[in-house]
């Protein structure tokens, strides 16, 4: 049991970080396809500050609000993982994206073109840009990434030595760190530059157009296509590498 202090305390903690889980919420949203509804994230969000209010002690060593934003960016993780968010056919149909462009890669010894691309897939050019827009939110790892019915264990099975407790810090391990950097220092010059200015200066979609000149819905597609030529790499580099 509590006392009226420690009631108070944790009282007070839920009402001070409340603005962080909504703040959170709509960052996550914002890579996430229309269909995720932000006020789903910030319920699963307010379970998780709570749940870091329950268990943080001071005597851990680390500021409560650092605790909290593992604990509720967790929570949020866990609720679009549940809800299976990205539709399989659209993980199908950027897996083929994926595919081609690794063989092209192969074939020609650089990155290929949009075109490229779209036509080693039999689409025209247009078709294939609405691909990518429909394909907004697609990610760089997923809890069940490399998964599919021709394989029988996951990317993070290969990957991590332990995936009880964080699956996603466990990709920080040397070999995918400079695999990572390696794949996005292979972007097209305009692809990284857009990855620097929503991941580390984090621009919205809407500000990285007005920099780079394009509309919001082209910056969509350009990220849709720079985590798709990531996500090639980074399964030629490590995938392979450990069959």
């Amino acid at each position: 049991m509590y006392n009226a202090n420690g009631k108070s305390d944790k009282n007070q903690l839920l009402k001070e970080h409340a603005p962080l889980v909504k703040r959170l919420a709509y960052q996550l949203r914002a890579k996430l396809p229309s269909s995720v509804e932000v006020d789903d994230l910030i319920q699963a969000g307010m379970i998780g500050l709570l749940d870091a209010v329950n268990r943080y002690e001071e005597s851990h060593g680390a500021q409560f609000e650092t605790y909290a934003v593992q604990r509720i960016r967790g929570a949020m993780l866990d609720e679009l993982r549940s809800t299976d968010w990205l539709p399989r056919n659209l993980r199908q149909n950027m897996r083929k994206i994926e595919v081609a462009m690794s063989a092209l890669q192969q074939k020609l010894g650089r990155m290929p073109t949009e075109l490229e691309v779209a036509k080693s897939m039999k689409m025209t050019l247009a078709e294939y840009q609405d691909l990518l827009s429909e394909s907004s939110g697609h990610q760089l790892i997923y809890y069940e990434d490399y998964h599919d019915d021709d394989e029988h264990d996951s990317f993070l099975d290969r990957f991590c030595a332990d995936v009880s407790g964080d699956p996603l810090s466990g990709l920080l391990q040397d070999d995918f760190r400079d695999a990572l950097i390696t794949a996005i220092d292979s972007l097209p010059a305009r692809e990284k530059l857009l990855m620097g200015l929503y991941y580390e200066q984090e621009l919205n979609l809407k500000e990285i157009g007005a920099v780079m000149g394009v509309s919001e819905s082209r910056v969509c597609q350009l990220h849709s296509q720079a985590v798709a030529r990531i996500r090639s790499s980074l399964r030629s580099q490590l995938w392979t590498g450990a069959a």
